[in-house]
């Protein structure tokens, strides 16, 4: 399920100096963190040493920017509604018609999967060359699955850039070997390229039933669902298995009666089914296999009362799903009913437009591991106690990457859950990398019980701005949103690495206070926050043992419950801390990355993903697209009405000196003279002049940029604002940024 509706608690609390807060959580807990004592008289146990984190993969990823490249490397990016803010890492390469990006080989491989993305209503194709060789195949690239909106979720804006693409190069590659993408249509935004050595079509299993015996056409013109379901009748009666050799299967029609059966195929790059909505159906008798083939459906927009999932409902005790390719559907796994002891294991779920794989109420021991999740719209993994309590369920050495709508993995109440060793990367706007939520959505719903065993995993560059609560999530977050956190919650062994704002965040995110309790954070590794190590907003306690923090942006600790007066959350140091012993001293305000103690980076640009305002705008060339950090998207105001101008909201008063105009640095954008002025103001209402009106060339030859030297004298400056009066090339005022430095 999402988190994207909570509502947003305004922050009005008086101002406290940090003597204050400091005293006031040593009156509250008998010591601050970071006044610990050597690790060697710790009396907590020592934790052991955590397992790798993740899934065992049979592919090797490698980012398009540590790779050769004539094309432009863009990001990174934190802000909601970019290209480089979905990519993995942050970053990726635009490529240009002619363009390439060329990576090296680590290891053997014959086959590629390419992370790519291209503007709306655009497609094209990638050209490969091996070491040099043009191949007689190609990646065809598209927007038909990618940028999604859905405006029915609070806070969300057109997202889902990404898509991915795979092929069979046809040859067997080796460790330096060097392939390379071409792109043969302008535009192309190459992520990441996933290699690997794919083996030939398994066997078809003695005494397996073909669905081509049964009539399915293995090229993919007709429909095979027919066949399928003769197929399955007839293997079912017997605990038999259906068999999906190699080649394309269109089945049309949604499966049901699923039970006793193990549909099987000779490998997801080799069977593939062409399906949305493959089994659908409430209930099963179980025992249900499906194994080694893939399907991959035609869903290109999230419509929630569809089922357009792989598995919808039910496949019934004792069921497994292994080895599958999902791709291009709405949720892979959205699993209501009995689904008792089922093994969810080795797959790859990719592009879904929501969930990856829910369990949505009356799952009891079910082992979800060493999955690899890619580009969800939703939380990548969840479980949500609808209905019925969720218990004794394991989320384990699962890698999830780029969900860019809501959580890496989500827990919402159940019993006894463990989320243990898993890795999770680039979390996007709505989500954190983990979240242990009382978050119920529909009634009747089941909060948190027993233990909740959080173990092992390794979160980075995880989570986001909420644009409903106008502040942050952290990178893993517990939050008694629509009820106090009453289970026991054990977080041990986490690593959390260049989290954009918060490492563990305490909230009660429906702005009522409920509290967050019985929490214990044991050996933890927190290597770079913007913001601070602990995101403390609602009353409860939490108890924090040998947490080491280092590359902390602002402070150690931001503890403010809200509503105001609800109560006091208190922060016990169980010892070995080190890193995070500072305090946020102001209620009233959050701290923004990089912005407390360390000395500011005059290379920052301030005005990056802050919010923008104009007297006009034309059509969808809105101002935020002036600080979004992409040079290929601009902001263009009212035609023939000039004056017009922009204004940033820098967050605070900054003694800015130089300004960086930009517009998109391409040859189609001729040379152009604006006639401009800059306006600074402290509360946004009062403006005074801080470089008076004269004319700027932006000229493509150059960059299409110019740069405007504010005096030494000019005064700090929250509200920068841009005023122009004339615009030789068209007639508007135009610019793709706008960025403001320190120096």
């Amino acid at each position: 399920m999402h988190s994207y509706d909570m509502h947003a608690p305004s922050r009005r609390v008086a101002r406290s100096s940090s003597a204050f807060a400091l005293a006031l959580a040593i009156a509250l807990v008998g010591s601050v963190i970071g006044l610990a004592e050597p690790a060697a008289a710790r009396t907590a146990s020592q934790p052991k040493a955590a397992a790798a984190a993740g899934a065992d993969l049979p592919f090797t990823s490698t980012e398009a920017e540590s790779a050769a490249t004539d094309g432009q490397r863009i990001g990174p990016d934190y802000t909601q509604g970019t290209l480089a803010s979905e990519a993995s890492g942050r970053q990726a390469v635009r490529l240009g018609a002619g363009q390439s990006v060329e990576f090296t080989l680590g290891g053997a491989a014959n086959a590629v999967n390419v992370s790519y993305s291209v503007p709306e209503g655009q497609t094209g194709s990638l050209a490969v060359y091996v070491n040099g060789t043009k191949l007689d195949r190609s990646i065809a690239v598209t927007s038909k699955y990618s940028h999604i909106d859905t405006p029915w979720i609070p806070g969300a804006k057109t997202h889902h850039f990404f898509d991915n693409a795979h092929l069979l190069l046809g040859r067997d590659l080796k460790a330096g070997d060097k392939v390379r993408l071409t792109a043969t249509s302008s535009n192309v935004t190459v992520d990441v390229a996933d290699f690997e050595q794919v083996g030939a079509p398994t066997a078809k299993p003695s005494g397996a039933i073909s669905v081509v015996d049964k009539g399915a056409d293995p090229t993919g013109q007709r429909d095979s669902t027919g066949a399928f379901r003769d197929a399955i009748a007839a293997a079912k009666g017997s605990g038999g298995t259906v068999w999906i050799p190699a080649g394309e299967f269109t089945v049309g029609s949604e499966l049901s009666g699923v039970e006793n059966v193990t549909v099987q195929g000779a490998g997801g790059w080799h069977s593939v089914v062409r399906s949305s909505r493959f089994i659908n159906q409430s209930g099963s008798a179980g025992r249900v296999h499906l194994k080694d083939f893939a399907v991959i459906g035609e869903v290109t927009e999230r419509v929630d009362s569809a089922p357009d999932n792989f598995v919808n409902g039910s496949l019934g005790p004792g069921s497994s799903v292994s080895g599958m390719w999902l791709q291009h559907l709405k949720v892979g796994l959205w699993l209501t009913g009995n689904n008792d002891d089922l093994v969810v294991e080795n797959n790859r779920v990719l592009d879904t437009t929501a969930d990856g794989l829910n369990l949505n109420g009356n799952a009891r021991g079910v082992q979800v591991r060493h999955n690899f999740l890619r580009n969800q719209g939703d939380d990548s993994l969840a479980m949500w106690s609808l209905n019925a309590t969720n218990s004794d369920d394991t989320f384990a050495h699962n890698t999830v990457s780029q969900p860019n709508l809501a959580n890496g993995i989500a827990i919402y109440g159940g019993r006894d859950i463990t989320v243990k060793d898993n890795l999770v990367l680039d979390t996007n706007a709505l989500g954190s990398g983990i979240a242990v939520s009382n978050q119920k959505f529909l009634d009747p719903f089941f909060p948190l019980a027993g233990t909740i065993t959080v173990a092992g995993n390794t979160l980075v560059r995880t989570g986001a701005l909420n644009p409903n609560w106008n502040h942050p999530m952290g990178a893993l977050r517990v939050d008694a949103y629509d009820s106090a956190i009453e289970a026991t919650v054990t977080i041990t062994g986490t690593t959390i690495k260049d989290s954009p704002y918060s490492a563990y965040e305490f909230v009660s995110g429906g702005g009522t206070g409920k509290a967050v309790k019985n929490v214990t954070v044991d050996g933890s590794t927190v290597a770079g926050v913007g913001t601070v190590v602990v995101q403390a907003e609602t009353p409860g306690a939490v108890r924090m043992t040998g947490v080491k923090a280092t590359g902390v942006g602002v402070a150690g600790i931001y503890n403010c419950p809200y509503p105001a007066g609800s109560g006091t959350f208190a922060l016990t140091d169980g010892g070995g801390n080190s890193g995070w012993d500072s305090v946020w001293d102001d209620c009233s305000t959050w701290p923004r990355p990089g912005g407390g103690n360390p000395a500011p980076d005059p290379n920052r640009n301030l005005a990056k993903g802050r919010p923008a305002t104009a007297t006009g705008t034309a059509d969808v060339y809105s101002p935020g697209k002036a600080v979004d950090g992409d040079a290929h998207t601009y902001w263009e105001s009212t035609n023939h009405a000039f004056p017009q101008s922009i204004t940033v909201d820098l967050g605070s008063a900054q003694p800015v000196r130089r300004v960086v105009l930009k517009l998109p640095p391409v040859a189609v954008w001729q040379a152009r003279t604006q006639t401009l002025s800059l306006q600074g103001s402290t509360d946004g209402s009062s403006f005074s002049q801080l470089v008076a009106s004269k004319d700027y060339r932006f000229d493509p030859a150059t960059g299409n940029a110019v740069t405007v030297a504010l005096p030494e004298s000019a005064p700090r400056t929250r509200h920068l604002r841009v005023l122009v009066t004339a615009n030789s090339g068209w007639p508007a005022a135009q610019f793709s940024e706008v960025e403001a430095y320190l120096e």
